[in-house]
């Protein structure tokens, strides 16, 4: 693909010669002749001077830089539409395969693939051009939307409603019961979980993940969210629109998550927690209660400046204790020869 068209596509401006021959899109490290690649921060600068690539994708030009430049507005951007452009083919339609079990009362839509070994329930829904790979279970009245992608091993319990281009990633299960009991004379008696789950439009959700079904109600997670792996989203939960969830997160009832939050990995959060929009809090932080709009850190959690300047004193910790030990004994002596002979 010549320079030039891949300027027309993303909108670019050639800085060199824009009659290269484009055949791959890689990083910076891996990258070779014929391949194109981009560069997001100043301080990935030093790494251009063993770059290999015939073109790099900038969003201000470099001077003095032998390899080719492409000027674009969002160079991570314009690298991730790149890669799908090269790479990712679409899926043509392989319809309902015979090896499905697909139940005479599910309605399918048009342009669907179905691949060997799904079970599709009474009352189900898929959207046209979806796609459900091996494997995958779909429930009792679970409602599936337009060109979606459901990895092998996904479960899709009953009364789950996802919407259109949402991706679920292996062994996902989305409906499980939520973990719900009441302790009488001695014994935990389950709560029925009765409620359902709802996933909006363009929510993206790793591998290994479980998103509890309401007690009553609905488990909501909003548009545009994307969950990592090994995330734990208890029944009743409601997250909103274009939040980003990483690895390994707890959060458990009720807890109510607002737009554009950030979770890193690890953090814990307890029920019936409000977290304002737009919150961002670090790794392995621990969430006990009611959280407004800023960036925190720690466990329990407190702003983050406030923690950077706890945790150098943390590291002095042992300086501090040995000087301590060493005024005790300091005030021991002192006592000791005040007192009368």
């Amino acid at each position: 693909m010549k320079l030039r068209e891949i300027a027309s596509f993303l909108n670019g401006e050639v800085i060199g010669s824009s009659d290269i021959e484009i055949t791959g899109v890689s990083g910076i490290d891996s990258a070779r002749e014929g391949d194109i690649t981009f560069l997001s921060a100043d301080r990935y600068r030093k790494q251009l001077a063993g770059c290999r690539a015939s073109c790099i994708m900038v969003k201000e030009p470099i001077e003095g830089l032998a390899i080719t430049q492409l000027r674009v507005s969002n160079p991570h951007l314009a690298f991730a539409k790149l890669l799908g452009h090269f790479y990712i083919k679409p899926q043509e339609p392989i319809g309902i395969s015979e090896d499905a079990i697909v139940s005479d009362k599910a309605t399918i839509g048009n342009d669907v693939s179905i691949f060997p070994f799904t079970f599709i329930s009474d009352g189900a829904s898929i959207g046209d051009r979806t796609i459900i790979y091996p494997y995958v279970f779909v429930g009792h009245d679970t409602t599936i939307g337009k060109d979606c992608v459901i990895y092998p091993n996904v479960v899709l319990r009953e009364n789950v409603k996802i919407g259109n281009r949402v991706i679920i990633h292996s062994s996902s299960v989305i409906g499980s019961d939520g973990f719900g009991y009441v302790l009488e004379e001695g014994r935990h008696y389950k709560i029925p979980q009765v409620g359902g789950v709802i996933i909006e439009d363009n929510v993206e959700i790793g591998s290994n993940v479980s998103v509890d079904r309401a007690t009553t109600g609905n488990t909501v997670i909003g548009e545009g969210t994307k969950i990592d792996n090994l995330v734990q989203i208890a029944h009743n939960v409601k997250i909103g629109k274009n939040s980003i969830i990483i690895a390994q997160v707890g959060i458990a009832g009720s807890t109510d998550i607002g737009n554009f939050v950030t979770l890193a990995g690890q953090v814990g959060i307890i029920d019936h927690v409000k977290i304002e929009s737009g919150t961002m809090i670090g790794a392995q932080s621990g969430v006990l209660g009611d959280v407004s709009k800023g960036v925190y850190s720690g466990s329990p959690v407190m702003p983050h400046r406030e923690w950077l300047k706890a945790q150098v004193i943390f590291t002095k910790l042992p300086e501090l204790y040995k000087k301590i030990k060493e005024l005790e004994e300091k005030i021991k002596e002192l006592e000791r020869r005040d007192l009368p002979k």
